[in-house]
């Protein structure tokens, strides 16, 4: 089934990294409370980030927090704007545009390795994600923005699966500089059932393609899914 190259950047790919906690050192912990914050769209693009405020919140002081924005920044998740200071980044049309084209490609690619290493355990991850998914998108007494967090973790947890079995750690980490403006956008967006039963079939066709160890199909799917997310998006945009 090929090697077993596990790398934690599967998981940070997709928002799906480590939780914050206790034992992360205090630049570690801000980073991922604030990526996570961002990539859910409780801290939207263009909103400033208030070391002060930041640090209260998560009972630290101002160094790890500022710390932490540098590397959001490094990350191209933050910018810093001209007297307002760090905000989180805003992004065009074109930045759309290609950030969907290359985590397309990247996904497809993962598709192709995983057909040929995916484990038994891996395709469990596979369904268990998109069981989630498929329970998160009936939760409809939730608010948007809980509800959408809830389908987003699941949509994460099956990429992030996927990539997984890849078994490619340089994969991974191309990966997780590419998707998170893509994440950013998606948990703002307003989702139609129709769209969100699309989304998950397209996750079960790419699942079944890859059990069958059809690496090209799989691919092919993969690219479509990404894509279509991306013409949804920019219609949204358009709007």
């Amino acid at each position: 089934m090929g090697e077993d190259v596990r790398d934690d950047s599967v998981a940070v790919a997709y928002g799906g990294g480590p939780m914050p906690d206790e034992g992360m050192s205090g630049p570690v912990f801000a980073y991922t409370s604030i990526r996570s914050w961002i990539v859910e769209g409780r801290l939207r693009p263009g909103e400033r980030l208030i070391e002060q405020r930041i640090a209260a919140e998560l009972n630290l002081s101002r160094t790890p927090v500022r710390e932490a924005v540098r590397m959001l920044a490094a990350d191209g998740l933050v910018v810093t704007a001209r007297n307002r200071g760090a905000v989180v980044r805003t992004l065009g049309r074109q930045d759309i545009l290609d950030t969907y084209e290359l985590r397309a490609r990247l996904e497809s690619y993962a598709c192709e390795l995983a057909a040929g290493r995916a484990t038994a355990d891996d395709l469990a991850a596979v369904d268990a994600g998109i069981r989630d998914f498929a329970k998160a998108m009936r939760r409809r007494e939730l608010g948007h923005l809980e509800r959408t967090r809830l389908i987003g973790e699941a949509n994460r947890r099956v990429h992030a699966a996927i990539i997984a079995a890849s078994r490619h750690g340089r994969l991974a980490h191309l990966l997780s500089s590419t998707v998170d403006a893509p994440l950013v956008f998606e948990a703002l967006r307003e989702f139609t059932n129709r769209q969100l039963e699309r989304s998950n079939l397209f996750h079960q066709l790419i699942r079944d393609m890859i059990a069958k160890g059809e690496g090209q199909r799989a691919a092919q799917l993969m690219h479509e899914h990404i894509l279509q997310g991306r013409d949804q998006l920019l219609a949204d945009l358009d709007r």
